[in-house]
Formats: C-alpha cells, structure tokens, sequence
C-alpha cells in the first residue's frame, strides 16, 4: 500500500464537479478521484478547522464510532471497476475478547472514507496496482519553461522588427 495525503479539492468550472487530488508521499505522483459536492465540503470543512453549528454525517460517523470503543486504523483506495473506485475503512475495535484484535474492514465510497480519514486523524492508503495504473506524474516544469519561451519567440520577433526611431517622430 503507497501513502498519499491530500494535495488539493479542485473544482471542474463546467458542471461544477469537485475532485480530491491525492499525493504520494516522497514522490511527484498523483491519483485524482472525482467525488460529490457535499463529500469535497465536508472534507474542505474539516482541513481547515471551520466550525460547524452542528455534526456533519462524517462528524456522527466518526463519534459512533469512538463511543462504541473502536478507532480508525486507516482507510484505502483499493478498488477500481467500471470507472468507479472502491474504498475500505479499517477499523480496530476495542475490548479484551477473541476478536479484539481483529480488524474490522468496512467497504466504502473513497469519499467518504477520506472525509472519515481527516477526521481521525489516521492514514490514507493506496493499493500499488491502483496507484500504478490510474497514478499520474506531472512533466516536467523544465518543458514547460521550454513551451514558454517558444511561444514568446514570435514577440519577441515583433519588438526586434519595431522602428523606435519612427515611434520619436511622431
């Protein structure tokens, strides 16, 4: 499994779609996921600690599932099918008995489980075979520095094909 954190909640302009950009740690990949509105907000909400009057669905998720005693571990993309990714939110329940150890795997919305994952505080994970397939690695800045100044050669062209000497007299 590959860690990610998120890098950023951009919004499409045409049709107003929202989509989480995750971020490998220690590297320059990145696994783009289109989610709702109401998910990319709540998710917005809890990154940069606005208060709420009242708890978000994520917030009563995440409070049922501390007072019932367990905790987060941590959540995973870890499914892709039919243009649509899969999660899992790993839970570790508390008590002393058999399974206490056991860990509780919860199939979920990547969403939802990341608006979860911010909340606890707790890792967000991607399968390597998801990663490696639907991963992107931005080019390199240096060919775009590149592009910029091929597309800045035909003005600079038309300021070295100026007559200053024509502008004076006017």
């Amino acid at each position: 499994m590959i860690e990610v954190k998120i890098e950023a909640i951009r919004v499409n302009l045409i049709g107003s779609h929202r989509v989480i950009i995750l971020k490998e740690l220690n590297s320059e990949r990145y696994l783009p996921i289109w989610i709702g509105q109401a998910e990319a907000d709540s998710i917005t909400i809890q990154l940069t600690e606005t208060k709420v009057a009242r708890p978000l669905t994520h917030d009563l998720v995440l409070a049922l599932v501390e007072k019932m005693g367990a905790t987060v571990q941590y959540i995973v993309v870890n499914d892709m099918q039919t243009d649509v990714f899969y999660a899992q939110v790993v839970l570790k329940p508390a008590g002393n008995g058999k399974d206490s150890g056991k860990e509780i795997v919860i199939d979920s919305r990547p969403s939802d489980a990341i608006a979860l994952a911010v909340r606890a505080r707790c890792p967000i994970y991607i399968e390597d075979a998801i990663m490696d397939e639907h991963g992107h690695i931005p080019e390199e800045s240096a060919t775009a520095a590149t592009v910029a100044d091929e597309d800045l050669g035909a003005f600079k062209d038309f300021l070295g094909s100026l007559d200053l000497d024509d502008l004076e007299k006017k």
